[in-house]
């Protein structure tokens, strides 16, 4: 009875040693090392399905680029000009040409002051602002608001600063009215150019 525990003793030795050295010389050197690349070939193929899937999709976001762009091109919002120089001549114009239009008689209403500002912070889109000081009637500057910023392209009215005429020129048709100063801007298409550090 005393040979089988004697092989079964050896056996395990040699199992033990096997497993050393499976580990020592085999594992360490030739299997880790195929189950890294395995992991990494399995990831580089994740990572080729989604590029090959981004690029499938590529087709479709131009078109959708070209549409939004046609959109941008003609869209009323934004002033036509080019720079802003002449985006502030255009809303001068706008202006003169709104506030005739709104004077049912000569000196109804009259600008007093037109004067090209610099906005003080950073937007994403180019402004061209002008301060506006108008002296009018209650009728003539609720039409030269309306018209103004109602129309196309698109302008806004900011800073309104009302004073009546009422208290320092008198009573009378000639003196009811405001005193009118506010901001009217509008957008250039142009993105706004980043400052640098």
């Amino acid at each position: 009875m005393r040979p089988v525990p004697e092989r079964a003793r050896v056996l395990a030795i040699a199992a033990a040693v096997v497993a050393v050295a499976y580990l020592v010389l085999l594992h360490w050197w030739w299997t880790a090392p195929m189950l890294a690349m395995g992991d990494e070939i399995a990831q580089l193929r994740d990572e080729e399905l989604a590029l090959r899937m981004e690029i499938a999709q590529r087709p479709a976001l131009e078109r959708e680029l070209a549409r939004v762009r046609e959109f941008e091109a003609g869209n009323p919002g934004f002033l036509p000009e080019t720079n802003k120089q002449l985006a502030t001549a255009a809303l001068v114009q706008r202006l003169e040409s709104v506030v005739a239009a709104a004077s049912p008689q000569p000196g109804s209403c009259q600008i007093t002051a037109r004067t090209p500002s610099e906005p003080r912070t950073q937007e994403p889109f180019m402004r061209a602002t002008v301060q506006v000081r108008l002296r009018c009637g209650v009728a003539e500057l609720g039409a030269v608001l309306h018209a103004l910023e109602s129309g196309s392209p698109q302008l806004f009215v900011n800073n309104l600063d009302l004073l009546s005429r009422n208290s320092y020129l008198g009573a009378g048709p000639e003196g009811s009215g405001v005193e009118v100063g506010f901001d009217l801007y509008g957008y250039l298409s142009t993105p706004s150019e980043v400052p640098r550090d």
